[in-house]
């Protein structure tokens, strides 16, 4: 009798062990990690963990620094991470790839305002227009999303872009070093280097927000296995990068802090420089979508171009 009541202990103890083994397992692959860069895009995460928004919804949420996009994308092909804020042009390389991601909402790009691109003109070029560019050089990171905005900006503005020579300058602070320092005629740069460019000498010849066509900027997201693991997870994310987004577009003084610190707002700006707004969560425009495709194929990045289904999903626009 005794050895059966100890039997029936072990047997009490191991299920015990086998219960609490899975729960501490769920748990944890409902983490959701999301890869991060310092930029503007990225701030709506910040602003939620500092405001407590994961903790009150009851999702676990990591966000995982890294210095390079390349770092980051990497990760998220091995599965180091979920998810991540990018661009339409990576998110196409990463398909081709073999990575398996959906895009399930904009970063910025709502409006035209959102999400500043800008080419400026050396200090002593003597630019002062873009049509002036002709015959000169332009700082761009090739095969990437600076260099699609370099193109749609010179085809909207009737520039030749065959009479430019662009450059390739893939890190933006050499790039705008060599801008300020004369050794290319221009360079795209984005917010806020871009403002920075233009605070030190810079002059702006090309404005994307000052363009009446809206372009694909920057998108939200995630791999397709973690939106299948963690679909209730990710669906309250998005809805809270939205949320903070919001309280970031409505009161930008109050996380001014948090902002210059989260996007290394450069020091000579950051008593002036106004950050981006942010618009409810929204999957792009098709038309935007197609554009990049359209030049992605023309660049011969892509031998086809992927069709707008295969690379998003509406299921977690409200």
């Amino acid at each position: 009798m005794r050895a059966k009541k100890i039997i029936t202990l072990l047997i009490f103890i191991l299920i015990t062990v086998l219960i609490s083994g899975c729960s501490g397992d769920k748990n944890e692959t409902q983490t959701i990690k999301i890869g991060m860069l310092p930029i503007e895009d990225n701030i709506p995460f910040y602003i939620a963990e500092a405001e407590g928004l994961f903790a009150e919804a009851g999702i676990s949420v990591e966000l995982i620094p890294f210095d390079s996009a390349v770092q980051r994308d990497t990760a998220l092909q091995g599965g180091q991470i979920d998810g991540e804020i990018a661009d339409m042009v990576a998110v196409a390389l990463l398909k081709q790839g073999g990575t398996d991601v959906k895009v399930v909402s904009i970063g910025l790009g709502g409006t035209v305002k959102e999400g500043r691109f800008a080419i400026l003109s050396s200090p002593n070029s003597g630019i002062t227009n873009i049509e002036q560019l002709s015959g000169g050089t332009l700082g761009i990171s090739e095969n990437t999303i600076i260099e699609y905005m370099a193109d749609e900006m010179m085809d909207y503005y009737n520039l030749d872009k065959e009479s430019v020579t662009k450059q390739q300058i893939p890190q933006m602070p050499v790039r705008m070093e060599a801008l300020l320092a004369d050794q290319v005629s221009a360079a795209l740069l984005p917010d806020p280097l871009a403002s920075l460019a233009e605070f030190q000498g810079a002059n702006v010849i090309a404005d994307v927000t000052e363009m009446d066509i809206r372009l694909m900027k920057t998108v939200l997201l995630f791999r397709e296995d973690a939106i299948k693991d963690k679909q209730a997870s990710i669906a309250k994310l998005v809805s809270i990068y939205e949320q903070s987004g919001k309280l970031l577009t409505d009161n930008p003084q109050a996380y001014r802090e948090l902002f210059v610190e989260k996007a290394r707002v450069p020091e000579p700006i950051q008593n002036t420089y106004q950050p981006s707004t942010f618009s409810p969560i929204q999957l792009p425009k098709q038309e935007e979508f197609q554009r990049v495709m359209d030049w992605m194929v023309a660049k011969e990045l892509l031998s086809a171009p992927f069709a707008y289904e295969e690379l998003t999903t509406d299921q977690f626009i409200k």
